[in-house]
Formats: C-alpha cells, structure tokens, sequence
C-alpha cells in the first residue's frame, strides 16, 4: 500500500472526478473497456467536440490512458486503483433512490452482477467467492468483511488482510471450465471488499481468468453499455452445477 501520511494531493483527481460529464465517461469506463471518443460522448450525453476536452484533462491528470489504433483513439482506465476509488466514491453517495422502473431495475442489475475492473462483483462476485471457499478451492479466509476486526481492508477496495490461495483440488476443479494456473508475474489470487453484502469478491489473475472464461462459456454476458453482468437460463444451469450456485437467491438478495 502507498504511504499516505504526508500531504497527498487529491485535489486533482478529485476535482477530475467531481464533474458530471467526467463522472460519466468514467463510470462508462469501469468495465475494463477501451471506448473511442464518439462512444464516450454518447455515454455522456455531449458532443464530441466537448468532450474531447475532458478526456484530455482525465488523461492528463492521470485517470485515464490512451492508445491510438488505425484512425481512431481509445480512452481507458489508467490503473485498477482508479476503478477501485470509483467504487470507493459510489459506496459513500447517497443510497440510489430509483426515478422509474428503467432505473430501479438498473441498480438491481447492478447490485445483482457487474464487473469490478476485469472480475465479478456484487451478489454474484460474493456468491462465487463463497462457494468457492465452501468447496476449499480457495483457502485463507472466510469471505467476510468485519469492521471490528479489519486493519487495512476498507469497503469497495482492495483486501490486503488476507492472504487466499488456490488448494491442488481447486485447481483440478477450476480446470474443469477451462480455468487453468495463470502464467503471470501478477498475484494469483486477491480479493476486494464488496459493498454489495460487506463480502469478499474474487480478483487477481484467477479472478480476471474467471471472469474471461464464463463470457467465453456464455454463462454469463456484457450488458450492452454497460458493466451489469447478466447470467441467461445456460450460465445459471452451469453455476448451479458447477459450483452450486442458486441464481433466484441472488436475485432476491440483490432486490432486498
């Protein structure tokens, strides 16, 4: 973790962050994708001749980077850490108060199963971290959050209390869709602290491979637009008998 006793400047990234357009094009930004800029002014609701602007200012102030292929440029988040103070920022807003049915489905959805960077989160992110600690895949921990007892994890952010591994049976089981030892000098395994239920979600290199293999499976699919995950009839049958995962209870937990 960084020292943060000094003086740290978040002036810059938090007036970045503090402009409804800029929160935009950030928010569309926290799936991992890379976006051209006339997609990013859609998301945003301007003109592209505005918003140009603003990625500059977010790529200049080191939220986002850019990369330029054939004609066209793609914005994307700079670092996992800007997608995890994200999260941070939208755990501390006011609880979501739906305007219409569109939009109280919306932040079910996204209560249910969405993306956190490049792996699982919400109700479906917790569900697979606990059944794949039930089933000693992973060990190291029990998943859960305890204020009272936490020194550095914190909710919507990095776990670093804990240390989790994959036991020799979890990898045979994780082979069994595909999940293989990740060949990467990034951690196997690591865990964020999910506001959804106060739980940990798997992250790391196997928790991105996860995530990677199910959208191959099909048992789990991108909301257009979005970061909500959906799960159709084949990937909640898959779950079920891969991991004994029940969809419906995560769909009541995320509509609690």
């Amino acid at each position: 973790m960084r020292d943060l006793a000094g003086d740290a400047n978040f002036l810059t990234p938090a007036s970045l962050i503090g402009d409804q357009t800029r929160a935009r094009i950030l928010l569309a930004l926290l799936d991992q994708r890379a976006l051209p800029m006339t997609m990013l002014a859609a998301e945003a609701g301007v003109a592209p001749s505005t918003v140009s602007g603003h990625l500059a200012q977010l790529v200049d102030g080191g939220l986002l980077t850019v990369r330029r292929q054939g004609r066209h440029r793609y914005y994307s988040l700079a670092s996992a850490e800007v997608a995890h103070a994200l999260e941070s920022l939208a755990n501390l807003a006011r609880p979501f108060t739906p305007r219409s049915l569109r939009s109280g489905t919306r932040a079910a959805s996204l209560r249910l199963a969405r993306t956190c960077y490049d792996h699982l989160a919400g109700h479906l992110g917790v569900g697979v971290m606990r059944a794949l600690l039930e089933r000693r895949i992973l060990v190291g921990g029990d998943g859960l959050h305890d204020p009272a007892r936490s020194v550095r994890d914190r909710l919507s952010a990095p776990g670093w209390d804990l240390v989790y591994e994959v036991t020799e049976e979890g990898w045979r089981i994780l082979d069994e869709v595909g999940v293989k030892p990740p060949r990467t000098a990034r951690p196997a395994v690591r865990y964020c602290v999910d506001w959804t239920e106060q739980r940990h979600h798997l992250a790391g290199a196997v928790g991105a491979a996860l995530l990677d293999r199910l959208l191959e499976l099909g048992w789990v699919v991108r909301a257009s637009g979005s970061r909500v995950i959906r799960v159709p009839e084949e990937g909640a049958r898959g779950l079920r008998e891969w991991l004994g995962l029940d969809l419906q209870e995560l769909r009541t937990r995320a509509a609690a």
